[in-house]
C-alpha cells in the first residue's frame, strides 16, 4: 500500500483536474473512453511481452482496463493514477472480475515511493504525456523496474496527425485563434516528437528505445448526436466566452463534422500514436 497521495508541485494542476471534475467525467464515461482507444490495445499489450509471474506497474491507469488486462496474464498488476473517482471504478471492476492480483493506488508516479526493482514491466496507455517533469517521472518508474525491465508507452503523435482533435478544435474554436501551449508543457501532445521521446527516456535511464508509428480510428459515439453530447461533456469549456449565436453555430458545426464521420459502426475519427518501448539500463 502506497502512502496517501504525495504530488510533485509541478503536477498540482494535474491533480486538481484529474481528481476533480475532469476525472469524474472520465470515470462516468469509462466504457466510452476505453472503446475510443481499444484498437491500440492489442499492439500495446503485445509490446509489453507479458508473461505469467511478471509484476506490472500501470502508470496513469485511469479506470484500470490495461491494469486488469495485464493482471489476467501475469497475476499481478498495480495501477496508479491521480483520480480517486477513476480508481473507484477500477477497483469495482477488478472485484467484479475476481482479479485479486489487480491493485490500485492513488499516486503521482513522478514522486511515488515505489520499492526499488519491484516490477518487471511498466506500461502507460496515453498517461505519460501529463507529467510536469517527464524525465523525473520516468526515472522514478525506471528505479521501480528490475534491471532490463520493460517499459511500454502509448503517446499521441502531433496534433495535425490526430483528426479527432483537429475536428473538435475546428468546431469549438468557432474561428477564434487558440493559444498553443509550449511544446514541452504537460498535455496530450507533449511527447509527440520522437526525438524528444528518445531524449527523455535516455535521460531517465532507459535504453533500447524504439518508437513505432500506429494509426487507428477512434470511436466517439453511436451516432452524431451521441458523439456531440460526449464531446461537449469533454471539451464544452471551449465555448466559454461565446455569445448565444456563436455558441449555437459552433455546436452545429461540431454536429456536421461528427455526422460526416458516422458509419455503420458509429462515429469514428482518425488518430495516430507512437508505440514506445524501452528497457531499464
Amino acid at each position: 500500500m502506497l502512502a496517501p497521495v504525495d504530488v510533485d508541485p509541478g503536477n498540482a494542476a494535474q491533480l486538481g483536474a484529474w481528481d476533480g471534475a475532469q476525472g469524474a467525467f472520465w470515470a462516468a464515461q469509462a466504457d466510452r473512453f476505453d472503446r475510443a482507444v481499444a484498437r491500440y490495445d492489442a499492439a500495446f499489450l503485445a509490446a509489453a511481452e507479458l508473461r505469467p509471474g511478471d509484476r506490472v506497474l500501470d502508470v496513469g491507469c485511469g479506470t484500470g482496463a490495461t491494469t486488469r488486462a495485464a493482471a489476467r496474464v501475469t497475476g499481478s498488476a498495480l495501477g496508479v493514477d491521480l483520480s480517486a473517482a477513476m480508481l473507484e471504478v477500477a477497483r469495482r471492476r477488478a472485484a467484479e472480475e475476481g482479479l485479486d492480483g489487480a491493485r490500485f493506488e492513488q499516486a503521482d508516479a513522478q514522486v511515488a515511493p515505489f520499492p526499488p526493482a519491484s516490477f518487471d514491466v511498466a506500461v502507460s496507455r496515453t498517461g505519460a504525456m501529463f507529467f510536469a517533469d517527464p524525465v523525473a517521472a520516468l526515472a522514478n518508474v525506471g528505479r521501480a523496474l528490475v534491471p532490463g525491465g520493460r517499459l511500454v508507452l502509448l503517446v499521441w503523435q502531433a496534433l495535425e496527425a490526430n483528426e479527432w482533435m483537429t475536428e473538435i478544435l475546428g468546431a469549438l474554436a468557432a474561428g477564434r485563434p487558440l493559444p498553443a501551449p509550449p511544446p514541452d508543457a504537460p498535455g496530450p501532445f507533449s511527447l509527440a516528437d520522437p526525438a524528444r521521446v528518445r531524449r527523455v527516456l535516455a535521460e531517465a535511464g532507459h535504453a533500447q528505445v524504439e518508437v513505432e508509428g500506429l494509426a487507428e480510428p477512434e470511436w466517439f459515439g453511436a451516432d452524431a448526436d451521441d458523439a456531440v453530447t460526449f464531446v461537449l461533456g469533454l471539451a464544452g469549456w471551449m465555448l466559454d466566452g461565446l455569445d448565444d449565436a456563436a455558441r449555437e453555430g459552433a455546436v452545429a458545426d461540431l454536429r456536421r463534422r461528427m455526422a460526416a464521420h458516422a458509419g455503420p459502426g458509429g462515429v469514428e475519427l482518425g488518430s495516430a500514436a507512437w508505440l514506445v518501448t524501452a528497457r531499464r539500463a
